[in-house]
């Protein structure tokens, strides 16, 4: 598989730039191309590069049983394999797979007081039971969150340089619609993105043969590959009931309100049986938890109602990939977005939102006369973003910015299959532009 250059590129640059770093922990669910593109740091930034995985070489595993110091661990890391050399300075030591040896983390404090070598360590969030690394290297470990491919990331491997990609925002910031050609050619890559997800090896096989042949494949092996991770590492949780409610997001999703109800999941199913099981399905990158406020108001944390939620799938090839065979052909040949009561958009949507630090909310009153797919935040505002796969009545969208009725909302974006504009109201972007909606909230121009 060709590298393609992600966003994690420059993120381990800026740290090994940085002469106080800590260690560094690149978390994330599996297949998102954590292992790579860490290797290709080291292969190009270091001498040399100690690579463990933990899982495969589970030998590995006893070299912390003497205790925790720096010389003790590189010597028991020799007995194991002697052909490895240790330069201080110029040494990358590479921990990969870190769930499957707890006591690495331990191990981090130790490496950043001794100081000869830089560590990196990835992970699975599958299995990392994370509150216990926490408090093994609490203080001594930086952590990044990483995601698979992003758009931006999509436009990249698909040959479209950082010039083009500020033009779009250029349209973007100034309000300017996109030339008919413009709007075109970017709205198909965003259904190509739809239907391919952001899994790299997935991109990667799209861009070199310039058709889906064998995607849906791969996909598919992808879902039963996390399947299998869940019966091997739920823990102490029901494998059977996280199964139940992985397998039926799609059903919610396809329903008119998309509300994830435990009930429905399993006959007699109960909330209380199910505790827990949608919070390890979101650490484990699988997932996307979407939750109803209480009010349209600020703050968004500690204003929602934890027992009211969405679920989507953290990746919307994942979610393509996952229905029947029938919506499968409609999608890649007759490219027929708007199936699925407009879940496929809102999925792509919260997934963006998300990659770009956002945490999902959407809001439904009682009456279910006023709802909003979901709410982010400027440093003055609440922001109402409305999905709209039909670009029908946005009566909830002006009802939440009419004056006066809720005072921490002045504006809100449409997403929708429509060129770029401002009403007054609110700002309709193309989806193809949601990846760059937080720069957009931090730098626009309020209109005069």
């Amino acid at each position: 598989m060709e590298l393609l250059k992600r966003k994690i590129d420059s993120v381990l640059l800026q740290w090994k730039s940085n002469p106080s770093h800590l260690p560094l922990i690149v978390k994330g669910a599996r297949q998102i191309g954590k292992t790579e593109s860490i290797r290709r740091f080291g292969r190009e930034q270091y001498k040399n590069v100690i690579e463990i995985n933990f899982i495969l070489q589970k030998q590995y595993k006893s070299i912390f049983d003497n205790g925790f110091e720096v010389g003790t661990i590189l010597k028991n890391i020799s007995l194991i394999n002697p052909h490895l050399t240790f330069v201080p300075g110029e040494t990358l030591i590479f921990f990969d797979e870190i769930q499957g040896c707890i006591n690495c983390a331990t191990s981090l404090k130790s490496f950043k007081q001794d100081g000869r070598f830089d560590v990196v360590c990835s992970g699975s969030l599958m299995g990392i039971n994370y509150h216990e690394i926490e408090s093994n290297s609490v203080g001594f470990k930086e952590d990044y969150q990483m995601y698979s491919m992003d758009f931006e990331e999509f436009l990249w491997a698909k040959g479209y340089q950082e010039g083009q990609i500020e033009d779009m925002y250029q349209h973007m910031l100034q309000v300017s619609p996109f030339s008919e050609l413009e709007w075109n050619i970017y709205s198909e890559i965003m259904k190509e993105y739809m239907v391919i997800g952001g899994m790299p090896a997935i991109v990667d096989s799209f861009v070199k043969n310039g058709n889906y042949s064998g995607t849906l494949t791969m996909q598919r092996q992808i879902l039963l590959d996390y399947e299998e991770d869940i019966t091997k590492y739920a823990g102490g949780l029901d494998k059977g009931r996280i199964l139940n409610v992985y397998r039926k997001i799609p059903v919610f999703l396809g329903k008119e309100n998309k509300k994830f109800q435990i009930s429905k999941v399993a006959h007699g199913a109960r909330n209380r049986e199910y505790l827990g099981t949608i919070e390890w399905l979101d650490n484990a990158g699988m997932i996307n938890a979407c939750y109803c406020m209480e009010q349209p108001e600020l703050p968004l944390r500690g204003n929602y109602d934890p027992d009211n939620y969405k679920v989507y799938f953290r990746d919307t090839g994942l979610l393509v990939a996952s229905l029947d065979e029938e919506a499968q052909e409609d999608l890649r040949y007759h490219k027929n977005f708007n199936t699925y009561k407009g879940a496929l958009y809102e999925n792509m949507v919260g997934d963006m939102l998300v990659k770009q630090g956002y945490r999902l909310y959407f809001y439904k009153n009682q009456k279910g006369t006023l709802e909003m797919d979901f709410f982010v935040r400027d440093k003055d505002t609440l922001v109402p973003v409305e999905v709209k796969a039909n670009d029908g009545a946005t009566i909830s969208l002006n009802h939440l910015i009419e004056k006066g009725k809720f005072s921490d909302i002045s504006y809100g974006v449409k997403f929708a299959n429509r060129n770029i504009g401002f009403n007054g109201k609110f700002y309709t972007f193309p989806y193809f532009l949601v990846f760059l909606l937080k720069r957009f909230l931090r730098e626009r121009k309020p209109p005069s």
